[in-house]
């Protein structure tokens, strides 16, 4: 059987796009989505996300498997991409159109706006150790400023989760960090029962911060949307950052705010198609 894709990228976070409405089940295994991921010998990508009948009264659902085979719980970056690529199988590109996606974090809400444009309601982000997760603190205890031993040295983290776990580090020079030998390091580290995403953070301003990551199951790219989404809710718990921030990644930028009034993350940035294709079976 013969597979369309569209690959899509959302400030060089890349992924291979499936439209999978006719199946509740991915319609290919984690196995294969390494392979498709490959940059040599495949399509190249971040990872692969499906498009899947909606459940619990939402439009559609959302799977994600990471170049590494991975599920993780949602992707902000892929899920603007999964908006742009809905608008194009629904023929609204050119329309602004809202639409609610089950995912494994729960419910989000992207918004295709103008020039490219996708807003997303990220949902409240989760404090609790528990909710992590993380053996950093208590419970219910929020994990804000502690200490953590990775490589010989004593980092001072955060811990904030977006539906998937993210350990964020101020740093004074986020380019001058080794994200190679650092990141896996902090992914696999026993505190972290789940792995985590790890994000490097330089203050430029309050309202501009400059990050590099380091993600679960896919290692360095170029943008994580859920990492400056908890980047900048541990900006304001840290007392380094306002509500509002542009957040500078290797790809581009993000505007995120952490809004006072319902306490949910809203995050702006671009999504784009790259280019289709067919994958032909072996």
């Amino acid at each position: 059987m013969t597979i369309s894709f569209s690959k899509y990228q959302g400030l060089g976070n890349d992924f291979i796009l499936i439209d999978n409405r006719s199946s509740d089940t991915p319609i290919i295994e984690p196995e294969e989505a390494i392979i498709w991921c490959d940059r040599h010998f495949g399509i190249g990508a971040d990872g692969v996300i499906f498009v899947l009948p909606g459940q619990n009264g939402c439009d559609y659902s959302m799977r994600i498997f990471n170049s590494d085979g991975s599920e993780p719980e949602m992707c902000g970056n892929g899920i603007r991409c999964m908006a742009k690529f809905i608008a194009d199988l629904e023929g609204k590109v050119d329309l602004a159109v809202t639409y609610k996606i089950h995912t494994l974090a729960g419910t989000i809400t992207p918004e295709v706006l103008d020039e490219g444009q996708v807003q997303v309601d990220m949902g409240e982000p989760h404090l609790a150790a528990a909710a992590i997760p993380t053996t950093l603190g208590m419970v219910d205890d929020q994990v804000v400023n502690q200490s953590l031993e990775v490589d010989g040295k004593s980092w001072t983290v955060t811990c904030v989760s977006m539906g998937n776990p993210h350990c964020i580090t101020f740093v004074d020079d986020a380019n001058a960090i080794s994200l190679a030998t650092l990141g896996p390091k902090f992914e696999h580290h026993p505190v972290f029962p789940q792995r985590t995403n790890t994000e490097f953070v330089q203050v430029i301003r309050p309202d501009y911060l400059r990050m590099r990551v380091w993600e679960r199951g896919a290692g360095i790219t170029l943008a994580c949307g859920t990492g400056a989404c908890a980047t900048v809710v541990a900006g304001v718990l840290t007392g380094k950052s306002d509500r509002r921030c542009t957040v500078e990644l290797p790809g581009g930028y993000l505007h995120i705010e952490w809004s006072q009034a319902d306490n949910r993350v809203y995050m702006t940035g671009p999504a784009e198609l790259v280019f289709k294709g067919e994958v032909a079976p072996e």
